[in-house]
């Protein structure tokens, strides 16, 4: 079942799935009291659908639905681009929290929730993700081995391979390789992709973006070429970077 509000017609919606109308019910609610446009979904299947066709601001997503599950949903959603996602889940251990974070997921609220915390933490995800939209790029190349970042053209080779990074994984990769070679905490890091100071987002959560990162450039992490491991400190730049301006 699908319901489509329209009480903003000039902000993309917020998309909430869950198979539990009562859930649907409640978050609708407290949503469009904050004047959210909401869409809804049911299963996962639907919940792709409307991503498609809606581009919504942010997901509000129960990971144990129908068809396809939320792990399943935040896949294919960084797929197709970088809409924020928010875990609204009975699985609340910190296993279950680190593995949503790791396939993509901006946040995690374990049910049972209170409501307000929810809006809040979707006001606090909307705030931080469409700050760091209206960010420049950085007009510089940065190079360092056989790997090339265009960060303002959202561009990224390995040995003339193009590679697709989400916006995110692309700030990941800009702020190593801009910090000269000096080590920057994951907390640093955080702030680099998401904004600084805001959300409650677990600190290791970084190491999954990494791995992910890591597995796009065909990177090692026992012989780094392009980020290493600095134990219990953070990640570097595994070589020397180069700036040149843009051709």
């Amino acid at each position: 079942m699908m319901i489509l509000m329209t009480t903003a017609a000039d902000s993309a919606p917020i998309l909430v799935v869950d198979d539990d109308p009562k859930i649907v019910t409640l978050v609708r609610t407290y949503l469009e009291r904050e004047r959210y446009p909401v869409v809804t979904a049911g299963n996962g299947r639907t919940a792709l659908q409307l991503i498609e066709e809606h581009a919504p601001r942010l997901v509000v997503l129960d990971l144990m639905i129908p068809e396809l599950d939320g792990l399943a949903v935040i896949r294919r959603a960084r797929e197709l681009g970088d809409v924020p996602i928010l875990i609204l889940s009975a699985r609340g251990a910190v296993g279950d929290r680190i593995l949503g974070l790791s396939e993509g997921a901006d946040d995690y609220l374990p049910k049972p929730f209170s409501p307000a915390e929810l809006v809040v933490r979707v006001r606090t995800i909307l705030r931080r993700t469409e700050r760091a939209d209206r960010v420049e790029p950085s007009g510089t190349v940065l190079t360092t081995g056989d790997l090339v970042v265009d960060p303002a053209r959202h561009a990224v080779t390995v040995d003339t391979r193009s590679v697709v990074l989400s916006t995110l994984e692309l700030r990941l990769l800009t702020a190593l390789l801009d910090a000269d070679g000096r080590v920057l905490t994951r907390d640093q890091l955080l702030d680099a992709i998401h904004g600084t100071g805001e959300g409650d987002v677990l600190d290791r959560s970084i190491d999954q973006y990494v791995r992910r990162l890591r597995e796009k450039l065909g990177d090692d992490a026992a012989e780094p070429r392009y980020v290493a491991t600095v134990r219990g400190a953070g990640y570097r730049a595994a070589q020397p970077v180069e700036r040149t301006a843009p051709r």
